[in-house]
Protein backbone atom coordinates (compact mmCIF):
# COMPACT_ATOMS: atom_id res chain seq x y z
CA UNK A 1 0.00 0.00 0.00
CA UNK A 2 2.99 2.37 0.89
CA UNK A 3 4.68 1.71 -2.61
CA UNK A 4 0.84 2.39 -4.45
CA UNK A 5 0.53 5.18 -2.18
CA UNK A 6 4.16 6.40 -3.56
CA UNK A 7 3.55 5.90 -6.70
CA UNK A 8 0.26 8.17 -6.83
CA UNK A 9 1.80 10.75 -5.14
CA UNK A 10 5.05 10.87 -7.70
CA UNK A 11 2.10 10.74 -10.41
CA UNK A 12 0.14 13.58 -9.37
CA UNK A 13 3.57 15.55 -8.55
CA UNK A 14 4.50 15.20 -11.72
CA UNK A 15 0.98 16.10 -13.25
CA UNK A 16 0.26 19.19 -11.64
CA UNK A 17 4.31 20.40 -12.85
CA UNK A 18 3.10 19.81 -16.43
CA UNK A 19 0.14 21.25 -15.67
CA UNK A 20 2.10 24.34 -14.81
CA UNK A 21 4.79 24.23 -16.62
CA UNK A 22 1.40 25.12 -19.68
CA UNK A 23 -0.35 27.70 -18.11
CA UNK A 24 1.13 31.06 -18.34
CA UNK A 25 0.53 33.14 -15.43
CA UNK A 26 -0.91 36.73 -15.72
CA UNK A 27 2.29 38.90 -15.26
CA UNK A 28 3.30 36.36 -17.75
CA UNK A 29 1.05 37.46 -20.56
CA UNK A 30 1.29 41.36 -19.11
CA UNK A 31 4.78 41.18 -20.09
CA UNK A 32 4.87 40.10 -23.13
CA UNK A 33 1.35 41.98 -24.74
CA UNK A 34 1.98 44.91 -23.39
CA UNK A 35 5.17 45.93 -21.53
CA UNK A 36 7.12 44.42 -24.49
CA UNK A 37 5.68 47.10 -26.36
CA UNK A 38 7.83 49.50 -24.69
CA UNK A 39 10.40 48.55 -27.34
CA UNK A 40 8.38 49.99 -30.31
CA UNK A 41 7.84 53.70 -28.03
CA UNK A 42 8.79 56.26 -30.99
CA UNK A 43 7.70 54.49 -33.77
CA UNK A 44 6.86 56.54 -37.31
CA UNK A 45 8.00 59.44 -34.81
CA UNK A 46 10.54 61.33 -33.85
CA UNK A 47 11.83 58.59 -30.75
CA UNK A 48 12.97 56.45 -33.91
CA UNK A 49 14.38 58.74 -36.05
CA UNK A 50 16.49 59.81 -32.64
CA UNK A 51 17.90 56.03 -32.77
CA UNK A 52 18.62 55.70 -36.48
CA UNK A 53 20.39 59.44 -36.59
CA UNK A 54 22.67 58.31 -33.43
CA UNK A 55 22.37 54.47 -32.51
CA UNK A 56 23.64 54.49 -28.60
CA UNK A 57 24.18 51.18 -28.86
CA UNK A 58 27.84 49.30 -29.38
CA UNK A 59 28.44 46.34 -30.84
CA UNK A 60 31.33 43.66 -30.66
CA UNK A 61 33.65 44.13 -33.32
CA UNK A 62 36.23 42.10 -34.67
CA UNK A 63 39.13 40.92 -32.25
CA UNK A 64 36.56 41.87 -29.30
CA UNK A 65 36.84 45.46 -29.89
CA UNK A 66 33.64 47.65 -29.17
CA UNK A 67 32.66 49.41 -32.33
CA UNK A 68 29.10 52.05 -32.86
CA UNK A 69 26.06 50.45 -34.01
CA UNK A 70 25.30 51.46 -37.95
CA UNK A 71 21.98 52.53 -38.44
CA UNK A 72 20.88 49.14 -40.05
CA UNK A 73 22.26 47.23 -37.17
CA UNK A 74 19.60 49.40 -34.89
CA UNK A 75 17.02 48.42 -37.22
CA UNK A 76 17.92 44.84 -37.64
CA UNK A 77 17.51 44.81 -33.91
CA UNK A 78 14.80 46.23 -33.52
CA UNK A 79 13.52 43.59 -36.05
CA UNK A 80 15.11 40.55 -34.05
CA UNK A 81 12.92 41.43 -30.71
CA UNK A 82 9.81 42.44 -33.03
CA UNK A 83 9.76 38.40 -34.39
CA UNK A 84 10.85 36.77 -31.24
CA UNK A 85 7.80 38.72 -29.33
CA UNK A 86 5.74 37.99 -31.95
CA UNK A 87 6.50 34.48 -31.67
CA UNK A 88 6.23 34.08 -27.95
CA UNK A 89 2.48 36.02 -28.43
CA UNK A 90 1.60 33.45 -31.02
CA UNK A 91 2.44 30.63 -28.28
CA UNK A 92 0.21 31.92 -25.67
CA UNK A 93 -3.39 30.29 -25.25
CA UNK A 94 -6.01 32.69 -25.66
CA UNK A 95 -8.13 33.04 -22.86
CA UNK A 96 -11.80 34.97 -22.52
CA UNK A 97 -9.72 37.78 -20.40
CA UNK A 98 -6.87 37.77 -22.72
CA UNK A 99 -8.37 37.24 -26.23
CA UNK A 100 -8.17 41.23 -26.36
CA UNK A 101 -5.47 42.26 -24.96
CA UNK A 102 -3.68 39.44 -27.64
CA UNK A 103 -5.49 40.78 -30.64
CA UNK A 104 -4.21 44.03 -30.08
CA UNK A 105 -0.44 43.45 -29.00
CA UNK A 106 -0.68 40.60 -31.93
CA UNK A 107 -2.09 43.76 -34.49
CA UNK A 108 0.47 45.75 -33.67
CA UNK A 109 3.61 43.74 -34.21
CA UNK A 110 1.76 42.51 -37.11
CA UNK A 111 1.93 46.24 -38.35
CA UNK A 112 4.97 47.23 -37.58
CA UNK A 113 7.31 44.82 -38.52
CA UNK A 114 7.04 45.17 -42.41
CA UNK A 115 7.40 48.46 -41.49
CA UNK A 116 10.67 48.14 -39.88
CA UNK A 117 11.29 45.57 -42.67
CA UNK A 118 11.16 47.96 -45.18
CA UNK A 119 10.95 51.82 -44.51
CA UNK A 120 13.27 51.75 -42.01
CA UNK A 121 15.32 49.78 -43.57
CA UNK A 122 15.75 52.41 -45.92
CA UNK A 123 15.74 54.96 -43.84
CA UNK A 124 18.84 53.33 -42.02
CA UNK A 125 20.72 52.68 -45.27
CA UNK A 126 20.59 56.18 -46.13
CA UNK A 127 21.66 57.90 -42.34
CA UNK A 128 24.45 55.16 -42.85
CA UNK A 129 25.33 56.81 -46.33
CA UNK A 130 24.98 60.04 -45.35
CA UNK A 131 22.80 60.73 -47.28
CA UNK A 132 21.69 64.39 -48.07
CA UNK A 133 19.06 65.56 -45.26
CA UNK A 134 16.61 66.04 -47.99
CA UNK A 135 16.17 62.37 -48.43
CA UNK A 136 16.33 61.71 -44.75
CA UNK A 137 13.38 63.90 -44.35
CA UNK A 138 11.12 63.01 -47.22
CA UNK A 139 11.23 59.07 -46.12
CA UNK A 140 11.00 59.90 -42.61
CA UNK A 141 8.32 62.27 -43.24
CA UNK A 142 6.48 59.47 -45.75
CA UNK A 143 7.11 57.20 -42.81
CA UNK A 144 5.03 59.49 -40.02
CA UNK A 145 2.77 60.34 -42.72
CA UNK A 146 1.76 56.89 -43.53
CA UNK A 147 2.10 55.08 -40.08
CA UNK A 148 1.41 56.92 -37.05
CA UNK A 149 -2.03 57.55 -36.62
CA UNK A 150 -2.23 53.96 -37.64
CA UNK A 151 0.38 52.37 -35.17
CA UNK A 152 -1.46 54.82 -32.38
CA UNK A 153 -5.03 53.40 -32.58
CA UNK A 154 -3.84 49.89 -32.15
CA UNK A 155 -1.51 51.05 -29.15
CA UNK A 156 -4.26 52.67 -27.63
CA UNK A 157 -6.38 49.75 -27.76
CA UNK A 158 -3.85 47.97 -26.34
CA UNK A 159 -3.16 50.07 -23.52
CA UNK A 160 -6.89 50.11 -22.70
CA UNK A 161 -6.84 46.31 -23.08
CA UNK A 162 -3.41 45.54 -20.96
CA UNK A 163 -5.49 48.38 -18.21
CA UNK A 164 -8.23 45.85 -18.10
CA UNK A 165 -6.50 42.50 -17.78
CA UNK A 166 -4.14 44.24 -15.21
CA UNK A 167 -6.87 45.52 -12.79
CA UNK A 168 -8.79 42.36 -12.79
CA UNK A 169 -6.18 40.17 -12.34
CA UNK A 170 -4.20 42.45 -9.05
CA UNK A 171 -7.87 43.08 -7.80
CA UNK A 172 -7.40 46.87 -7.68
Amino acid sequence: MNKCFSAVISVLFISIIFISCGNNSPENYFNIAVLNTNRLSGFAGNGMIRQLESPSEMKTGENNETAAMKSVDAVNSHIEFIETNLSKLKELKPTEDTKEMLDASLALHEYVLPVFKNEYMQLAGLYDSRASEDKISALSGSIKDRYLRGYEDIYNKLIAAGKQYAEKNTGN
